[in-house]
Formats: structure tokens, sequence, C-alpha cells
């Protein structure tokens, strides 16, 4: 993931009310109020209209039934006839998205490799200019909802590259598809309801609805039921448009953030030092102590400046002992609630660090380290279980309860016990696996 490698794998989480966690990766569909990382080829300007992909030309019959039995449901919700037909008598299915849907991407990835792509060169200096081309709407939405402009820029460009790649899939058509596909109903119908609250209400005509494959819309990548709750008017036009406005895409990302709890007078984090003995056990996002207790414990940042105050502050390793090390706060975790994903979040603060002027981190990431892929971190976490050391269920993704094993494997083996998976570990847990 997500938390050591961000993996191209789709995982669902359905929640509601407050923006919630999600644990979608690249290219997935997140949580009911959250969008996820942007991925899909879309319009190359804020306000092009893409075309959708092809279609299979006679939906089945199956999911014509789908669809009605579903309008019946809209129906009794309020939404209107002329609603319904401007939608779902359109509605299509979409061979694409089931593939998409269905698919188990093996290989994962290294943090550095996504961080590498998530804030190059490019985007660094095509953010500065997009904040500078849209400075005075920046300021306003920075000071009406305390949220620092750079990250509501640097949301921008992770999730869609500055608008330039927000999916070229109707929103209709691709929950529609998830929906009939039977695998994610109550999410379908939940998004797909949203979708025509959406269109009800105004805000954007249905075939200008236009987003990922996952149900995902526009330059910071709603879900239906994120912009329901969170997305804002910027621009007094009296709609919410998040794709061809960016006074609304502005204020819509700020407005989730602040409602995420974000803290006005914070920073995210800072790269810091570790004292030689540090106890990598404490380096969890849910290890959260008073930035003094932290500087009594060695840590210091690396510059040699003065820890920042944050709130709950906490350590985070994501390469282990040999990687940089983080100390964030509040704002860091409301970063994740838009995508729980701590290499996402990651790279949002980097980038708008990048934008503001500030330099790279100082402490290199272990290039030489190859990624592990899904099936050895099962094989990984199954052997761990065998010998007693508890990885939970093996499932490919190295979260709180893996690393928790390989740490303590780690310290009977009298290796540094950062919890940090590498192809040397899972070598040594396995010798005779063939990697």
């Amino acid at each position: 993931m997500k938390f050591l490698v961000i993996s191209l794998v789709v995982l669902l989480a359905a929640c509601a009310g407050e923006p919630a966690r999600s644990s979608a990766a690249k290219g997935g569909a997140p949580a009911v109020a959250q969008p996820p990382d942007p991925v899909q080829p879309a319009p190359t300007t804020a306000t092009a209209q893409p075309q959708a992909p092809a279609r299979q030309a006679a939906p089945e019959a199956g999911f014509r039934d789908w669809v009605d039995g579903f309008r019946r449901q809209a129906k009794v919700s309020g939404i209107s006839e002329a609603t319904l037909r401007a939608t779902l008598d359109e509605a299509q299915i979409v061979e694409r998205v089931l593939e998409l849907d269905r698919s188990q991407p093996e290989f994962t990835r290294s943090i550095w490799d996504y961080l590498d792509t998530a804030v190059s060169d490019t985007r660094v200096s095509t953010g500065r200019d997009r904040l500078l081309s849209h400075q005075d709407t920046a300021r306003d939405v920075e000071a009406r909802f305390g949220v620092r402009k750079e990250i509501i820029t640097a949301i921008w460009g992770v999730e869609s590259n500055y608008g330039s790649h927000y999916g070229s899939y109707k929103t209709i058509d691709a929950l529609a598809t998830l929906g009939y596909d039977g695998r994610r109903d109550d999410f379908a119908r939940r998004e797909l309801l949203a979708a025509l609250n959406i269109i009800e209400a105004g805000d954007i005509a249905a075939d200008r609805m236009i987003g990922s494959w996952a149900g995902a819309m526009g330059h910071t990548q709603f879900l239906p039921s994120s912009f329901v709750a969170y997305a804002v008017d910027g621009d007094g036009d009296g709609k919410r448009d998040i794709w061809g406005s960016i006074p609304d895409v502005m204020a819509s990302t700020a407005n989730y953030l602040a409602r995420a709890r974000w803290q006005r007078d914070e920073p995210w984090g800072v790269e810091v030092r570790l004292p030689p003995d540090f106890d990598y056990a404490q380096a969890e996002l849910d290890t959260r102590k008073p930035v003094a207790q932290w500087r009594s414990l060695g840590v210091r940042t690396v510059q040699g400046n003065p820890l920042p105050q944050l709130s709950a502050a906490s350590i985070i390793t994501p390469a282990g002992a040999r990687g940089p090390a983080f100390l964030v706060g509040q704002n860091f975790r409301s970063i994740m609630r838009y995508n729980n994903s701590t290499s996402y979040a990651l790279a949002v603060a980097h980038l708008a660090d990048r934008i503001e002027g500030q330099g790279a981190f100082v402490q290199g990431w272990p290039r030489g380290e190859a990624a592990l892929s899904r099936t050895q971190i099962k094989a990984m976490q199954a052997r761990l279980n065998e010998l007693g050391y508890g990885a939970g269920a093996p499932d490919g993704l190295v979260g709180p309860n893996t690393r928790s094993a390989l740490r303590a494997y780690q310290s009977d083996q009298g290796l540094t016990a950062d919890g940090f998976p590498t192809q040397s570990l899972y070598r040594r847990l396995l010798p005779a696996a063939q990697g």
C-alpha cells in the first residue's frame, strides 16, 4: 500500500458520514466518502469533453433488468422521471470496467518509484504554474478553509495531473456496470443514487459527468457521495462543478480536508533523524505522542531545527531503517482521509513542499531493494504464521500485523527490527522458495 509498498490492487471499504479512510490503491474504488488515486487517461485541458470508451453495442438482458430494478429504487428515493430518462435510459454496460474491477495485479511498487512519478520535476513545475495562474482563488480558498494552498494544488496534481487525466468513463455507465456485476452492489447502488442526485440538483449534466472506471469524478476525483457531502460552489454560479471550474475544484478539496479536521496552523510533518537505539515498533501511525516526548527520545529534524508543534504526532518509516523517517501529525492523517495510503499522503505532502520551494528529502531511499510481489508477501505472511509470529490472514498487503510479525522475527534473528519486508528477508524465511 500502501504502508511499505504501494500496490496496484484495488481494496474497497464502505462507510458513510464524515470523510472516511479509504483502503483503495491506485486506480481502485475507495470507501464511500473517498476518492482514489487518479489514473485514467482523460482530456488534455480542464474543460475538454472526453469521449467515453467503446461500449458493448447490445447490453445483456441481465444488465437492463438490473438497471430497471435500480430505476424503481431511485424513483422511490425521489429522483424525477426526467433525470431517470436522461441517465438510466442511456446507461450501457462497459466491459472494460468489469475487466479492471476483476483484475488483481501481481506486482507491487516501491514507495520511491511511486514518489518519483507523483513528485516528478515536471509535476512540481506544473504545480507552481497552476498555482500562479489561480493564485487569487487559491489564496481566497486558503483563507476561507484554513487549508494550505500548496496542499490543495498537490492533491489536484496527484489525483489527475492538474486535470489532464481524470478519466474518460461516463460515471453513470461505470457505476451501473459495477452494480450489475454484483461484487459491489451496495457500493454501486449508493454511489449511483448519489450521482443521480447530483444531476437532479443541476450541478452537472449526465453527459459531462466523467471520471475513472471506479466512479471517481473530476479534477480531484470525488466519488458521487463525496461530492454530495463536500463539494462547494467556489465561483458563485450556483453550481458545484469539479470538472470545469477551478474555484469549485479548489474550494471542494479544501472543504473535504477541513471537514477531515485539518489544523490551520500546523504543518503536515517533517523529515527527522532517529536515534541509533530507536524502537521501530513505535513507528506506526497508531502510536501517538506529544512532540516533547519524541524530542526526549532523541528525535531531531534532519536540518537540526526544533521539531514543529503537531497534534497527535507519530513517526513513520515507509522504507524501514534504511530510508527516510518522518514525524507526522493530524494534517497528514487528514490527507489520508482523502486516500488511506501513507504513500499517497507522503506524495501530496512532499509535492506541496516542493511546489512551495522546499527541497527533496535528505535521507535517500534504499533504491537497490526490489519490491516483493503479492505472491511473495503472501508466502512470507503464511510462513510467519507457521512460525508463530501472527502476521494475520495472508493477503499480500503489508499492514501493521505483518510489520509487527516481521519485527518480532527480525529481533529473534538479531536483525534490525524495522518491519520492512525485503528480498533478503523473504529468502531467509523461505530459503527453498523461488523468488
